[in-house]
């Protein structure tokens, strides 16, 4: 409808609005015209063609070198490849010897990267992930976990005594944090930590079967050392005498003797056995029974004990040194997020490529089609393959923050990274995990061959929405953060990066949509960034204040932990809004910061429709409140549908733009070139 046309009545308008329509199809495509709605002359079909040189150069970040020196090691080696079909016991003895290769034979050394330079470390987990997710996780298990216990929550003597062992895998270690009876909940750990003062020990013991630490990685077959989560128990100096609990504090522990491997004094170790996925990981059960280590062996960034037993530490209560330790091992979350975009890119890669090959019906007496032609193969992949470029630059600016985090130590940043990493966490290893199960459907029956890699990665990734984190808690905490903030707003306090807008437009978004921009359904506005992102915050501003209400008024009958629980979906649904908007601004700037012109135009293409596709599957919360208006909203569903048939047009480009090595596919059906003839060799023909 023109936007200059004032308050006609509702005949009017419903007949302006059907003349206009009618004179569209009156129109030449080809020729422009000044109608109030310009979506034809846009909708002629241009040729896109995106240089897959160009893009993936602009994909693939400052480390491609040494991803493409891991790729070519591995590559060289045939009898470090994971086969198909692979015994539990194999498949860990494999994973060992691979870590083991990596290091003292291609020379990389990632624990020396993970304490200089995060990013090159997160590249590198990155590309061994794309070798074997199992070595992925072990990596980040020795590296990460009982690598980064060390370094993070202790202190130079650690450092100075562990570091090289760790660095070369003389030590490898475990990080012992679960227990049977508790994962989420940290501060109901139950292993204790008890100081003797006569002998100047910690003896840490499992008290009870809930207390056994429980899928801890490492520790069935490799582990020699451990990380082991405890509460540290002061005898004699609580109120009247009493045993003083400290909080949880972690414990550097032996597991096993250096030389022999045997198992240690006090130390009952047993298999977690076949799991779902990551069997080349050796999840292991302990038990420890009054197990005795020196008081150096507490890792005491955060708190110390004296020789005389006395507890000291610079932050002042329980809770703030737990949150510290807590906060020091986000980047393991960092690190799954980013790797859950690497498992996305294979899954797509294939199951685009192979619905490209696949040809399956056709219009009477004419060759049959690409089963990518039909709309809805385009409806199920190309939403999906948006996705993936929008996490790839998302994930891209976490890993950034955090290496900027890690150098300047600065609360703003610290702040975003840790909220950022339990939302970005969350939402892509969820997405992740559902996008494989559609890949492997829009690939038919060759989908269910275990060669062509989906149930593997799969079975492999499924677990990304546990460990870390459990998905459902870690979006409470980006609730629990958002709700902070949101009050820190009517206080003056300042915002980190990220949430910024919410202090810059919260009065806007709450304000009364305009009625006529509600209505406006031209494609130039309905692609302008602005709109988009203006749609996406508004959303998680009116969820935020109204959940914020919500909170207030049934706190008053159910307490805080009632009102959150009654609350609790209206939260989570918070948090993932909040999270793709983070997640669209990133792309934007991705696309706004792209210096080749053609390039641009293709990612330019691809974000409009990760933006308008998440825009239509919430389509209700827009249009109850009357954001978009039903014209407008008809006119982004036909518009989302259109920008994927675009989007299916340079599909091809998108993903080799990945630059994912043969190597890393693996999959036949899902090779760039001579697929079914790689396929039928695989089976013996």
């Amino acid at each position: 409808m023109d936007d200059n046309q004032q308050n006609p009545s509702s005949g009017d308008e419903v007949a302006l609005r059907r003349i206009q329509r009618l004179s569209l199809h009156l129109y030449n495509p080809s020729e422009p015209h000044s109608g109030g709605l310009s979506l034809l002359p846009c909708r002629a079909k241009r040729n896109l063609s995106p240089s897959v040189e160009s893009l993936s150069e602009y994909m693939r970040g400052p480390h491609r070198e040494i991803q493409a020196r891991i790729f070519e090691f591995f590559q060289s080696r045939p009898d470090l490849q994971t086969p198909v079909e692979i015994s539990m016991a194999e498949h860990r003895q494999l994973c060992m010897r691979q870590m083991t290769a990596l290091v003292r034979e291609a020379g990389i050394r990632p624990f020396r990267y993970l304490v200089e330079n995060p990013s090159v470390y997160f590249a590198i987990a990155e590309a061994v992930g794309g070798v074997d997710i199992s070595l992925g996780i072990k990596m980040g298990v020795q590296f990460s976990l009982w690598g980064g216990s060390v370094i993070n929550l202790g202190t130079k003597k650690h450092k100075e005594k562990y570091f090289d062992g760790i660095d070369n895998l003389d030590y490898p270690g475990c990080f012992a944090m679960t227990e049977l009876h508790h994962g989420s909940n940290v501060q109901a750990l139950q292993t204790t930590a008890t100081f003797d003062p006569i002998t100047d020990e910690f003896v840490i013991n499992t008290p009870n079967d809930g207390a056994i630490k429980w899928w801890i990685g490492n520790a069935a077959v490799h582990g020699k050392f451990a990380s082991v989560f405890a509460r540290l128990i002061l005898p004699l100096q609580g109120k009247g005498g009493k045993s003083a609990d400290m909080g949880i504090h972690a414990f550097i522990v032996p597991i096993r003797d250096l030389e022999t491997h045997a198992l240690l004094p006090g130390v009952e170790i047993h298999d977690c056995g076949h799991k779902v996925g990551l069997n080349g990981v050796d999840n292991g059960a302990l038990r420890f029974s009054h197990v005795r280590v020196p008081r150096d062996n507490l890792l005491n960034r955060f708190g110390d004990v004296s020789r005389d037993g006395k507890y000291t530490s610079s932050l002042p209560t329980v809770n703030k040194r737990f949150a510290a330790t807590l906060g020091e091992l986000v980047g393991g979350r960092v690190g799954l997020a980013y790797s859950s975009v690497g498992v996305l890119k294979i899954a797509v890669t294939i199951a685009v490529r192979y619905s490209l090959l696949r040809q399956q019906f056709g219009p009477p007496r004419k060759p049959e089609v690409s089963v990518l032609d039909y709309q809805s193969q385009q409806h199920r992949l190309m939403p999906m393959l948006a996705s993936t470029y929008a996490f790839h630059f998302a994930t891209q600016y976490l890993v950034d923050k955090y290496s900027e985090m890690k150098k300047t130590n600065d609360d703003q940043v610290i702040g975003d990274v840790h909220a950022l990493s339990a939302g970005l966490k969350s939402y892509v290893t969820s997405y992740t995990a559902r996008s494989i199960s559609t890949c492997r459907e829009s690939c038919g029956g060759h989908g269910y061959a275990a060669v062509n890699r989906f149930g593997i990665l799969r079975n492999d990734h499924d677990i990304f929405q546990t460990f870390e984190g459990d998905n459902t808690v870690l979006l409470q905490q980006v609730a629990g953060d958002l709700l902070k903030r949101y009050q820190e707003k009517f206080k003056g306090g300042t915002l980190t990066m990220t949430w910024n807008y919410l202090r810059e437009s919260m009065s806007s978004y709450l304000s009364q949509p305009n009625p006529v921009t509600a209505r406006w359904e031209g494609e130039d506005h309905l692609r302008d960034p602005k709109f988009q992102l203006d749609a996406f915050r508004y959303r998680t501003s009116r969820l935020l204040q109204s959940v914020a209400a919500r909170l207030q008024k049934h706190s008053k009958t159910l307490g805080s932990f009632g009102a959150w629980n009654r609350c609790l979906n209206h939260l989570l649904t918070l948090a993932e809004s909040h999270i793709e908007s983070v997640v669209l601004a990133k792309f934007i700037e991705a696309v706004q910061n792209c210096p080749d012109a053609n390039t641009r135009e293709v990612l330019k293409l691809v974000c409009d429709l990760y933006a308008l596709d998440r825009i239509w599957k919430d389509i209700g919360t827009y249009r109850n409140v009357d954001y978009v208006a039903p014209n407008k909203a008809k006119a982004i569903h036909k518009l989302t549908d259109y920008l994927s048939f675009q989007v299916r047009g340079v599909a091809r480009e998108l993903v080799d733009a990945f630059d994912l090595p043969d190597l890393v596919i693996r999959a036949p059906i899902g090779m760039a070139s001579e697929a079914y003839e790689q396929y039928t060799q695989h089976v013996g023909f």
